[in-house]
């Protein structure tokens, strides 16, 4: 058990990385909770991969849907063949 808990710097990062996306367990969040309390560094990634999660989610994004990625793609492909 002792193991599972007391984990390293590069399996903190792992596990930082899929608490992210809500993919760890929760072994893993008290594991990397132990680490963020002892680590400065590990503190340091954890408080950077929170800040881009919340920066990436409160974006306002404006993606193209399927109708305009497929203009964009035919337009594309008539300028590249003009050009061979």
């Amino acid at each position: 058990m002792k193991k599972k808990l007391f984990i390293s710097h590069k399996q903190a990062k792992h596990i930082c990385d899929k608490k992210q996306y809500g993919e760890a367990t929760f072994l893993e969040s008290v594991s990397l909770s132990i680490r963020v309390a002892w680590c400065k560094l590990t503190k340091i990634y954890s408080k950077k991969n929170n800040k881009l999660t919340h920066t990436v989610q409160s974006a306002e994004m404006n993606c193209l849907n399927q109708f305009e990625r497929e203009g964009i793609q035919k337009k594309f492909e008539q300028e590249l063949n003009k050009r061979l």
